[in-house]
C-alpha cells in the first residue's frame, strides 16, 4: 500500500483505539461466562500412554452461548518429551485443524467407563505418568474437574486449569496458573512488540488481519499460539505449550497466570518437556513440519520497492548497486508490473514482456535472480484469461449461494478457495503458464489474510459471534476489512473456521507449484501466516515505518518468528512507508545485512532508498554486506540446521546462555547460531552501545584486536561508528568463510577460510554444509552434499590442531573446493611456530603470528587443502 494510505491507516487505528476503550461497555464481565465440568468417567488404556476420560457440565450459563453438556478428554504421549491433550464435545464432531493441513498422530477415544460419578461420589484423581517421559498429566477429582501438567524431575507445575473450564459452541476459555516469580514467557504472535518477552497485564489478540507492522500491540498478519516458558529458579529449565486451533482468540496474559479466550473450535493442547530451548524448538517443529530449505541465492541482498516506474528504472537500479560496488542479488517489484494489477499479467505500456524478459535473461547472466509479487485477489474483468479459467474450473471461495465479491488493488475480485484442490491445480497452471513469458526465480506473495478494501455485510451469526476478539485494538468486528466469516469454503468449511489457514493455504499451493514447474528449490514469502507455514515460505514483518522504534522492534519480531519454526525472517530495510534519515537507513542496512532474510523495501511516494544513494549508507553498506557475504558458508550451514532440527538462525541469547537469567530480558540483540552475536546501534546519535556479553571471550569479526572477556556475563560499553556494527565470535566456535562479492554464486567460488575462536578450555567446534544450493531436498537421499564437522584444541607447550571429518551424501560436493586459509584466535601464551603438518606431512606455508588485544593471532595462509578430504592440520609449538 502506498505510503499515505499507510500514514492514514495508522492514524484512523490510534483514534480508534482511543474512542473504543473508551466506550466499551463490558456489561457481561461481572456475570459467569460458565460453572465448569466434573469428571464422569476415566479410561487408562493398556500401555498406560492414553488417559480418557468424560466430563459433563456443572451447570448451564447462557453468557455466549449455553455450554456443551459434555466433553471427551484425551490425555497421550506422543513421544517421551511431547503430551497431547485434546478436549471436544462428545457427541458432535467440531472443527479442528484439519489432518491435511498438519499432519500429526491421530486421536482415538475411548468410550467404555472405568469409574462413574453417576451417583454423585467424589472421582479419584487419575494420573498419566511414564517412566520415559519427564511429563506427568493428572486430572484432579474436583468440582470443577481441572487438569494439571507437571515434570516429573523437578516437580514444577507447567500448566494448571484452575478454575474451570468453559466449553461453548463459539467461546471457549481456560486458564492457567503460572509461578509468576520464574515463569518468563515469548511468543504469541504475530504483533510487532516492545520487548522478546511477553509483558505483564496484556492481551494478545489472534486473528491474521492487513493491519501495518508499525502499530505495535496489535494482531498483524500471522496466528501462532504457540509460547515458551524459561524457568529461571531453582532449576532452570524450558517447556512449550501450542494451543492448534484457528479460530480467532484472545490470549491473556497476567504474569501469574495466562487465559484462553477461543471463538471456536477445541482445546488441543502440545506439551513439550525438552529442558532447553533449542530443544524445545526442536521439539515443536517436530510436530508442525521442519522449516523448508532455502536456496543458496536468498541468502544474499535483494532490493524492492513499490513504485518502480518502468524496466528502464529496474535497469538503473541493478546498475547502481554495481556501479557503487555493493552486493545485489536479487531484484524484487512490487504490484507496479502488473495490467491493471491483475495476478500474471504485465503492463504492455512500462513493463512489456518482450523487455521484462530480456531484463530477466540478463540478471541470470550476472548470477542474480529475479522475484515479484502476487495477490489472492483475482480480477473479474472477463476478457481476463486467469479469471476465466477460474470460473471455468470453479475455484473460487462461496458466499451467499455465489461467488464471493470482493475488492482489492484490481477493482473487483473473486478469492481462490485453497482448501479446493481445483484450485491448488488452478494456481499452479497459472504460475506455470505465466514463467513461460517471464522466468521468475520466486515468489512474493501478499494481502493473504485476506485482505479486502471493503467490509461485507452481516449474513449470518457467524459475522457476529457473541464474543467480541479485541481485533485491531478497538474490538473490530471480525468481517471488517477481509472476506465475509458466513463465506463456504471446500468441504462446507466457513471462513469463520478457516480464515487464519489461507496464508499457510496459499504458501502452501505457490511452494508446491514452483516445485513442479522449475523442478528447483522454491523460494516464496508470504505475508500471512500460521503454524507450519515455515514448512514452505520465509516471511517478513510487513508493512514498517522508517523510524528508529522500527528498527529496534525489528529484532523482537525476528526472534519470534525464528521461534515460531519460519527461520527465514527479516524486516524492509530504512523502513517501507515514511521517509528515513540517511543516518537511519545507514544504521538499519548495518543491523538488516544480518537478518536471515535481507531486504531493501519501500512505498510508492517515498524517498527513494536504494543503498547507493547516500555515501554513508553504501559505507555502511559495503562494510556490513560484505561480512555477511564472507558468512554465506556460515549462514547455510544454520540453513541446514534449521531444516533438519528447526533451530532458528537468528536467536535470542538465552538459547545459547539459558542459565544466564539477564539474557531474558535482552531485545536490542540477538545470535546467528550459537556463537556470533549481533549488537547494533538503536538509536539516533550514538556512537556507543552497551551491549551484554555473557560469559566468555568474544572476539571482533571487524577487528580481532577489540576483545571482551567475561567472568560471568556483564554489560560491556562498545565504540559505534557511524559506518560500523558490533560482530562478535564467541570462543568455542569455528565458523567458515569465504571470500567477498557482489553476488553469491562469485562468493561459492572463492576458496575457505576457517575462524578458529578458543575459549577458556582452548577447544573449538563448528560445521559445514555444502550441496548445490538448489536441489529441492536438503541432504536428500540421491542428492549430492556433504556435512564436514571440524574440531580444534590446544595441546599446551606442543601443538595447536584443527582436524576435519566429512560425511557424504550420494557422491558429496563441493570436491574441487579448497581450504586456503586457517586464523586462530583467543591463543592465551606465548608461542613459537616450529612447523606445520597437513595429514602427516609437513608443509611449506605461510604462518603469521602476532598479539592482538590481549590474545595471540595464529594464521596458516597458503593451503590448498581439498574441503571434500578429511584433513589434520598440526601447527607444532614451543
Amino acid at each position: 500500500m502506498e505510503s499515505k494510505r499507510l500514514s492514514f491507516i495508522i492514524l484512523f487505528y490510534c483514534l480508534s483505539i482511543t474512542f473504543t476503550l473508551f466506550s466499551c461497555s463490558c456489561f457481561q464481565a461481572e456475570q459467569v461466562i460458565g460453572y465448569g465440568y466434573v469428571v464422569n468417567s476415566v479410561v487408562l488404556d493398556s500401555s498406560e500412554s492414553r488417559l480418557s476420560a468424560e466430563l459433563s457440565v456443572i451447570q448451564k450459563s447462557s453468557v455466549y452461548g449455553d455450554d456443551i453438556e459434555s466433553l471427551n478428554l484425551v490425555a497421550s504421549y506422543e513421544t517421551k518429551d511431547r503430551l497431547h491433550v485434546r478436549i471436544t464435545d462428545s457427541k458432535h464432531q467440531r472443527w479442528e485443524v484439519p489432518q491435511y493441513v498438519i499432519p500429526r498422530e491421530p486421536i482415538s477415544t475411548h468410550r467404555f467407563i472405568l469409574e462413574s460419578n453417576h451417583t454423585g461420589s467424589k472421582p479419584q484423581t487419575q494420573f498419566l505418568s511414564s517412566e520415559n517421559s519427564d511429563l506427568v498429566f493428572t486430572l484432579h477429582g474436583t468440582s470443577p474437574a481441572r487438569f494439571t501438567v507437571s515434570r516429573r524431575s523437578t516437580g514444577d507445575i507447567l500448566f494448571d486449569t484452575w478454575p474451570k473450564i468453559v466449553f461453548k459452541d463459539r467461546y471457549l476459555e481456560i486458564t492457567s496458573n503460572l509461578p509468576a516469580e520464574k515463569s518468563n514467557l515469548y511468543g504469541l504472535g504475530e504483533h510487532t512488540k516492545r520487548s522478546f518477552r511477553l509483558v505483564t497485564n496484556d492481551t494478545y489478540t489472534l486473528w491474521n488481519s492487513d493491519i501495518p507492522a508499525a502499530m505495535i500491540d496489535l494482531n498483524l498478519y500471522g496466528l501462532h499460539p504457540f509460547y515458551m516458558d524459561v524457568r529461571s529458579y531453582p532449576n532452570t529449565a524450558t517447556h512449550g505449550v501450542l494451543l492448534l486451533n484457528s479460530n480467532g482468540m484472545d490470549a491473556v496474559y497476567g504474569g501469574s497466570y495466562i487465559t484462553y479466550k477461543v471463538i471456536g473450535g477445541i482445546f488441543d493442547f502440545y506439551f513439550f518437556a525438552r529442558p532447553t530451548p533449542l530443544e524445545v524448538v526442536n521439539q515443536y517443529t517436530d510436530l508442525i513440519g521442519r522449516p523448508a530449505p532455502m536456496p543458496y541465492w536468498s541468502f544474499g541482498f535483494h532490493q524492492c520497492r513499490y513504485g518502480y516506474k518502468n524496466v528502464s528504472d529496474l535497469e538503473s537500479v541493478v546498475a547502481g548497486y554495481a556501479k557503487a560496488n555493493i552486493p545485489l542479488e536479487v531484484m524484487w517489484i512490487d504490484i507496479d508490473y502488473m495490467d491493471d494489477y491483475k495476478d500474471f499479467t504485465l503492463d504492455p505500456i512500462n513493463f512489456p514482456p518482450k523487455e521484462m524478459k530480456n531484463f530477466v535473461d540478463k540478471l541470470h547472466q550476472n548470477g542474480q535472480k529475479y522475484v515479484l509479487i502476487l495477490d489472492p485477489g483475482i480480477g473479474t474483468n472477463e476478457s481476463y484469461a486467469t479469471f476465466l479459467r477460474g470460473l471455468e474450473h470453479d475455484v473460487f471461495l462461496k458466499w451467499n449461494g455465489t461467488n464471493y465479491l470482493g475488492e482489492v488493488w484490481p477493482g473487483p475480485v473473486y478469492f481462490p478457495d485453497f482448501l479446493k484442490p481445483a484450485a491448488v491445480h488452478f494456481w499452479a497452471r497459472e504460475i506455470s503458464i505465466f514463467r513461460k513469458t517471464l522466468p521468475v526465480d520466486g515468489l512474493w506473495i501478499d494481502m493473504n489474510e485476506i485482505s479486502n478494501f471493503i467490509d461485507p455485510p452481516v449474513l449470518s451469526s457467524l459475522d457476529d459471534p457473541p464474543y467480541k476478539i479485541n481485533n485491531s485494538g478497538v474490538f473490530r468486528p471480525i468481517n471488517n476489512k477481509t472476506v465475509p466469516a458466513s463465506a463456504i469454503h471446500y468441504g462446507n468449511v466457513t471462513e469463520y473456521d478457516a480464515h487464519n489457514l489461507h496464508g499457510l493455504l496459499e504458501t502452501r499451493a505457490t511452494n508446491y507449484a514452483l516445485i513442479n514447474d522449475t523442478g528447483k528449490r522454491p523460494f516464496v514469502l508470504t505475508r500471512s501466516t500460521f503454524v507450519g507455514s515455515g514448512k514452505y515460505a520465509a516471511h517478513w514483518t510487513g508493512d514498517n515505518l522508517a523510524r528508529w522504534t522500527d528498527l529496534q522492534y525489528s529484532i523482537p519480531s525476528i526472534l519470534n518468528f525464528g521461534m515460531f519454526g519460519i527461520p527465514m525472517i527479516g524486516a524492509d530495510i530504512c523502513g517501507f512507508g515514511g521517509d528515513p534519515t540517511e543516518e537511519l537507513c545507514s544504521r538499519w542496512i548495518q543491523l538488516g545485512a544480518f537478518y536471515p532474510f535481507s531486504r531493501g523495501h519501500s512505498a510508492i511516494g517515498t524517498v527513494r532508498r536504494e543503498l547507493y544513494l547516500w555515501e554513508s549508507v553504501m559505507r555502511s553498506a559495503k562494510k556490513a554486506l560484505g561480512l555477511r557475504y564472507r558468512l554465506l558458508p556460515y549462514f547455510y550451514t544454520l540453513m541446514y540446521g534449521a531444516h533438519m532440527t528447526g533451530v532458528p538462525i537468528a536467536r535470542p541469547l538465552f538459547f545459547s546462555f539459558p542459565q544466564d537469567t539477564k539474557t531474558y530480558d535482552i531485545n536490542a540483540q540477538f545470535l546467528l547460531g550459537r556463537g556470533i552475536m549481533i549488537s547494533p546501534a538503536l538509536k539516533p546519535g550514538e556512537v556507543k552501545v552497551d551491549a551484554y556479553f555473557p560469559k566468555g571471550r568474544w572476539f571482533n569479526l571487524f577487528d580481532y584486536a577489540q576483545t571482551v572477556h567475561e567472568d560471568n556475563g556483564a554489560y560491556s560499553t562498545l565504540d559505534a561508528p557511524k559506518d560500523t556494527i558490533n560482530v562478535h565470535l564467541n570462543g568455542g566456535n569455528i565458523i567458515p568463510m569465504q571470500q567477498e562479492a557482489l553476488t553469491t554464486e562469485l562468493a561459492r567460488k572463492s576458496g575457505f577460510e576457517f575462524l578458529v575462536a578458543f575459549g577458556e578450555e582452548r577447544n573449538a567446534s563448528g560445521e559445514l554444509f555444502l550441496d548445490d544450493g538448489e536441489s529441492v531436498e536438503m541432504a536428500g537421499d540421491g542428492n549430492d552434499w556433504t556435512l564436514i564437522s571440524f574440531g580444534s584444541k590446544v595441546v599446551e607447550g606442543s601443538e595447536i590442531r584443527i582436524s576435519s571429518k566429512v560425511m557424504d551424501g550420494g557422491n558429496g560436493f563441493g570436491k574441487d573446493l579448497v581450504v586456503e586459509k586457517v586464523v586462530f584466535l583467543g591463543l592465551d601464551f606465548e608461542l613459537e611456530v616450529k612447523g606445520v603438518s597437513i595429514n602427516g606431512n609437513y608443509s611449506n606455508v605461510k604462518v603469521e603470528y602476532e598479539k592482538k588485544g590481549g590474545f595471540g593471532v595464529l594464521e596458516i595462509q597458503g593451503l590448498k587443502q581439498l574441503i571434500g578430504e578429511e584433513f589434520e592440520i598440526k601447527v607444532e609449538i614451543k
